[in-house]
């Protein structure tokens, strides 16, 4: 009813903003699920059904007072319900042709006296009432509702309890919220699966009548065909040979048939029947798939309507198609199996014997029943052996996935190459053990990517350790070059085993090629409920082609498609080798011109997909070149900040934190800091970093401690008044946000100024209380970075002093990474300047510890020891 109605049902435009449901197939289904629930929901939930609506549903009926019975103050054509309100207002009111119902048991009560109508007067209700969750629930569930897996346990204090709501009533729309959820979820997935739902295929008609056309019609002097044969040599275990995204539109092989006396013929062979394609002589020609012929029953029929010399010689010929054996009475001539008599599979001496012998005993070409479509033929032995389940034929269809790679060229980006695997053109008739074998080895591989993080938040790699950016002395992280980069593009695939989605994942987004706009968002939400954080579901998504077909969707003018699109692409883009491939295909452009849009989900949406692909110098520069950093920048103006903000201004801070999000991943690299710069982003960062929301405070500092590289914005910095924020969030009880905090007081600190600033604010005792966190080292990294840089002023060293960071500092010259010790080193060279300090740091037994890291390798860390040591050493009692 929430959900369904906004992502499933087939809306007509009108002028005047109040659309009508039109009349198609899946509005009818999704109709007659809503039925269904409201119908039995009084019965089934009486505590639910008793809750009163936030505000009526109100709409025009064809129910008279007459249609009333029992229950029900009847006078003249107006109607009110006995069941009333605490107030004494009746909950069901009608005043021909207005109706108005309060609660669910009386519209429950209303649709069953509705009778034959039901289902018209339930279309009415929702027509004049788009948001019936709003109405019911109030704004602030609806609005609960909406989001992506939002659960009803999790909702804020300020949403389950409105100002007139008591506890009860609370907790009874809470589980009213949870069952209209659940219902929701239901209906999309029956839609779902009425949509992408194909018979299941039979290919074993298919191969009995190929081989006894191999057998009679294309060997001896008197053959009907020069040749016959199969377009690939490999046969997946459900006996399809067609590829698995074309087996999910009912195709099984593919034929190759050369007539004695008629041009070549190319076959597709469906569960419709047989027809005449385009010329698919290739796995990568996919523009010979398409049907060129009308639709004939079998082989046999088709063969007959091209070749004269085929349906004129036919009769002559002992041949016959065979029929199950459910309308057969014939005597049964065992096959021999070879593989049971320990001989080759195809003993051709006694299986042609075989089949001479079982041709006799059959009639000709089957016509029975006018089916276009072939029936399954079983043998006795087989009929013996038991049927397997759909979840045998799932893991059998699992291991015969082949090996098709997705080839991305970068010369024509925004256009996937569809290479497949040569194993299905090469590969001879096996036996059964050996196909097992092949079968196993030819799962699809799965390319190894990022780490998945939840969604909505950057992965770990996503975001610059501190490690790497304070113990590499605070360098500009932007100089990745163009050779790493093809040595992240050319990273090893791993074996990765796909999951039992694998094959759902390929039927969805195949039918996503050509399905209508309310088909392809049902198609999204279906793909939407797959775990995609789970790399062998993106690498599904990829190798069916739907990342192609996700990205042109994001060119369309429906609003629903995008942001369905762009839910799927913020998941999977988490994954390395998916990155690649979206920029490859032009699917930042695409993405950039989203963040124009009006929709605010929808430029959330695209905000945040940006800062998860543009992990990349490419991908960076492709942003700033569709002038993506502007806009973006734009996004960060989103009003005051505030605890208390209504629904419209919490989506304007979402979006700005996507904004930021996105801007953080692009700032790695220095003519985009640059383009922040002058797009304006320095004022609008220094106003969200008073933002009281860890969530986006993250980001913007991310984004200030990379930026502050560059000159011009520590100065900004300074001149903002952004250091009295920084030093304030290092007291927050998130590590995440005082190691940013704590990296971007390092690299502002070499001014004088800042140095001057961080101690006015107090904000040397936060970073020495940081010192204590040691098991994590890039938040001790940081800390220690911000106090080396901190203790060039010699009035921050008195300071620290009177906090023991100096006898700390020591403490943490053992078992440290080297990104540690560089900073701490360096604290303690400019520790020494103060001469009381060096016999402090020799009873602590400093002296042995500098000593000993003189054996070390890294440079840095040996300029350090090498400052610390000599100082030390102008005290006599040191040298000894």
């Amino acid at each position: 009813m929430g959900q369904t109605l906004t992502r499933a049902a087939q809306w007509t435009t009108s002028t005047s903003g109040s659309g009508k449901l039109e009349s198609t197939s899946v509005n009818e289904s999704l109709l007659k699920e809503i039925l269904g629930f409201v119908e039995d929901f009084s019965s089934k939930h009486p505590e639910e059904a008793a809750l009163l609506f936030e505000e009526p549903l109100q709409w025009s009926t064809t129910l008279e007072g007459s249609d009333f019975k029992t229950g029900y103050d009847i006078r003249d054509s107006a109607v009110q319900s006995h069941e009333k309100d605490g107030e004494g207002q009746p909950l069901l009111q009608l005043a021909p042709p207005d109706v108005s119902v309060r609660s669910f048991s009386q519209l429950s009560q209303l649709l069953h006296l509705a009778e034959d109508r039901k289902l018209k007067e339930l279309q009415t209700c929702l027509e004049e009432n788009r948001d019936p969750v709003a109405k019911i629930l109030g704004p602030s569930f609806a609005a609960h509702l909406k989001r992506e897996g939002a659960r009803p346990e999790v909702l804020s204090p300020e949403e389950k309890m409105t100002q007139d709501d008591s506890a009860t009533d609370s907790n009874t729309k809470i589980k009213l919220l949870a069952l209209i959820q659940n219902a929701d979820k239901q209906i999309l997935s029956k839609l779902v699966e009425e949509i992408t739902k194909q018979a299941e295929l039979n290919p074993t008609a298919v191969k009995d009548e190929v081989e006894l056309l191999k057998q009679r019609c294309t060997e001896g002097e008197k053959k009907l065909l020069k040749s016959l044969r199969y377009t690939s040599d490999f046969e997946f275990s459900n006996g399809c040979r067609s590829p698995l995204w074309r087996q999910a539109l009912g195709e099984m092989c593919y034929l190759v048939i050369e007539p004695c006396d008629c041009e070549t013929l190319y076959i597709t062979c469906s569960i419709a029947g047989v027809f005449l394609n385009g010329g698919r002589t290739q796995e990568a020609d996919e523009s010979g798939y398409e049907q060129t012929s009308d639709v004939y029953e079998d082989l046999v029929t088709l063969l007959r309507s091209r070749s004269p010399h085929f349906a004129d010689n036919i009769n002559n010929q002992v041949f016959a198609v065979q029929e199950p054996l459910s309308t057969q009475k014939i005597q049964h001539v065992e096959l021999v199996d070879g593989e049971e008599q320990g001989q080759p599979q195809r003993s051709s001496e006694k299986q042609e014997k075989n089949v001479h012998e079982k041709a006799r005993q059959q009639q000709t070409v089957n016509r029975t029943g006018g089916k276009k479509k072939y029936e399954p033929y079983l043998s006795k032995a087989e009929e013996k052996k038991p049927r397997k389940s759909s979840g045998e034929k799932k893991r059998l269809e699992q291991g015969a996935k082949t090996k098709m790679k997705t080839g991305l060229p970068v010369s024509s980006p925004g256009r996937l190459s569809s290479q497949k695997n040569e194993a299905e053109d090469k590969n001879p008739r096996k036996s059964s053990g050996e196909k097992k074998r092949l079968e196993q080895g030819a799962k699809t591989k799965i390319k190894t990517g990022l780490p998945v993080s939840s969604p909505g938040r950057l992965s770990s790699q996503k975001k610059k350790s501190s490690a790497g950016v304070c113990g590499e002395h605070f360098s500009d992280t932007s100089s990745e070059s163009e050779e790493e980069e093809e040595q992240q593009k050319r990273h090893p695939e791993s074996n990765t085993d796909p999951l039992s989605e694998y094959w759902q994942i390929q039927k969805l987004v195949k039918y996503l090629k050509r399905a209508d706009q309310t088909a392809t968002v049902l198609v999204l939400c279906g793909l939407m409920d797959f775990d995609l954080t789970n790399e062998a579901c993106q690498i599904a998504i990829r190798d069916a082609g739907g990342l192609e077909i996700l990205i042109n969707l994001l060119d369309t003018d429906e609003v629903r498609c995008k942001i369905g699109s762009l839910k799927i692409l913020r998941k999977i883009s988490l994954n390395k080798q998916i990155q690649w491939s979206i920029v490859d295909m032009g699917g930042l452009q695409s993405m950039v011109k989203n963040l124009d849009a009006r929709e605010k989900e929808l430029k959330a949406l695209a905000a945040e997909t940006i800062a998860n692909v543009a992990q990349f110098h490419r991908a960076r520069r492709a942003v700033r070149h569709n002038d993506g950093i502007k806009k973006l920048v734009k996004l960060l103006d989103c009003g005051p900040n505030s605890t208390n903000l209504n629904a419209n201004l919490e989506k304007d801070v979402e979006v700005a934190r996507c904004g930021v999000l996105a801007l953080w991943s692009c700032s790695k690299n220095t003519k985009n800091k640059e383009a922040i710069r002058k797009a304006g982003g320095i004022p609008l960062l220094g106003r969200l970093l008073k933002s009281p929301h860890e969530d986006m405070l993250i980001p913007v500092v991310g984004t200030l401690q990379e930026c502050a590289s560059e000159e011009n914005y520590r100065t900004a910095i300074i001149t903002e008044g952004m250091i009295k924020d920084l030093v304030k969030n290092l007291s927050r009880n998130n590590d995440e946000l005082q190691m940013h905090c704590a990296c971007a007081i390092f690299k502002c600190a070499e001014d004088k100024k800042t140095r001057e600033l961080v101690r006015k604010y107090k904000g040397l005792h936060p970073l020495v209380s940081l010192l204590s966190k040691a098991d994590n080292k890039q938040l001790l990294a940081a800390a220690t970075g911000a106090i080396w840089k901190c203790s060039i002023s010699m009035e921050n060293v008195v300071i620290f002093q009177e906090y023991k960071a100096l006898e700390t500092l020591v403490g943490l010259l053992m078992d440290q990474p080297d990104e540690v010790l560089v900073n701490v080193v360096g604290a303690l060279g400019e520790f020494a300047q103060i001469p009381a300090n060096k016999a402090t740091i020799r009873k602590c037994g400093g002296i042995k510890l500098l000593v000993n890291l003189l054996t070390k390798s890294n440079q840095m860390l040996l300029v350090n020891v090498t400052k610390a040591v000599g100082i030390c050493a102008t005290d006599k009692d040191n040298m000894v």
